[in-house]
């Protein structure tokens, strides 16, 4: 059952096979929260962990970059964990530069890797 705390997801094109196994491999943690995930990224976790509370907004090219940093400042998501392929250029660059700005100026947990989004995990259960 999830709580009331928020975690967002995304994840570039060449990363959301990783994202879906990360949910996958850690969705007894993931089940505790609310997820809200970018859509082809939430589709894909999903596909991996049906039991997860997922609620898909549009693409990241589409305005879901911008969806997830709307909830953001208004304080409704609490941690955002984005699988950044830094090797492919991103048309929407901006939008995911300006997505991690305002997780900084919020001061919200924020991994871009794998390996760093399994250091937050252990915070996440609290």
């Amino acid at each position: 059952m999830a709580s009331g705390k928020c975690l967002a997801l995304i994840a570039h094109d060449q990363k959301k096979d990783d994202m879906a196994e990360f949910a996958r491999a850690n969705r007894d943690i993931l089940s505790r929260w609310k997820i809200v995930a970018t859509g082809t990224t939430g589709g894909r976790v999903l596909d991996a962990a049906p039991d997860l509370d997922v609620t898909r907004l549009k693409s990241g090219p589409l305005g879901g970059d911008q969806q997830i940093g709307a909830l953001i400042s208004t304080g409704e998501v609490d941690a955002l964990i984005f699988f950044v392929d830094p090797l492919t250029p991103m048309p929407h660059d901006v939008d995911v530069k300006a997505l991690m700005r305002l997780a900084i100026v919020y001061d919200i947990p924020m991994a871009l890797n794998h390996a760093t989004a399994i250091k937050l995990l252990p915070t996440l259960e609290a």
